[in-house]
């Protein structure tokens, strides 16, 4: 059996409670899982949240059904600017998302299939940006400071180079 706990800031709790009430209809492809959700969920407060734990507004990498993955920030409503940016808890995929660890999966039944869930990596997640952490313990840094690789990992690129920065002097 798949592991389906959660683990949910208490706002994000209140947010999904919210949107039960809104999907009460069982017809509804949101009210099994926000059931699910709700049922499987340990609430912690946004001190306490992992920062490897997807919340809203944290911008995460994932898979869907073994397709290629994808990054989006979590997002509370649809979103119609900057389309393929966010991916809204208003959807299966968003919904099923939230509250995840990274490499967690979910089983959804949507559209008349199921779709299965992977959460690959949080990015970002605000709650841990606040305490000034990344997922795997190190300090944030200003994004400016920090690239990352197609692995992930971190790196670093030489923007500008002068003259001066190769050891020689600049051009007068």
């Amino acid at each position: 059996m798949l592991n389906e706990t959660c683990i949910l800031t208490t706002k994000d709790f209140t947010i999904l409670e919210a949107m039960r009430e809104r999907h009460a209809d069982p017809r509804d492809p949101l009210a099994p899982i926000l059931a699910r959700k709700l049922k499987t969920a340990r609430m912690v407060l946004h001190d306490d949240i992992p920062a490897n734990v997807a919340t809203l507004n944290s911008r995460v990498t994932f898979r869907a059904s073994g397709a290629c993955a994808e990054t989006r920030v979590i997002s509370h409503e649809r979103m119609n600017l900057l389309v393929g940016v966010f991916q809204p808890i208003t959807t299966p995929r968003g919904l099923a998302l939230l509250g995840l660890a990274e490499g967690q999966e979910y089983r959804i039944a949507w559209r008349g299939m199921e779709e299965r869930v992977v959460l690959d990596t949080v990015e970002y997640q605000p709650e841990a940006a606040r305490r000034g952490r990344t997922p795997d313990g190190g300090m944030v840094r200003h994004p400016a400071e920090q690239v990352r690789t197609s692995r992930g990992t971190p790196s670093l690129t030489l923007v500008h180079c002068t003259p001066k920065d190769r050891g020689g002097e600049a051009a007068g």
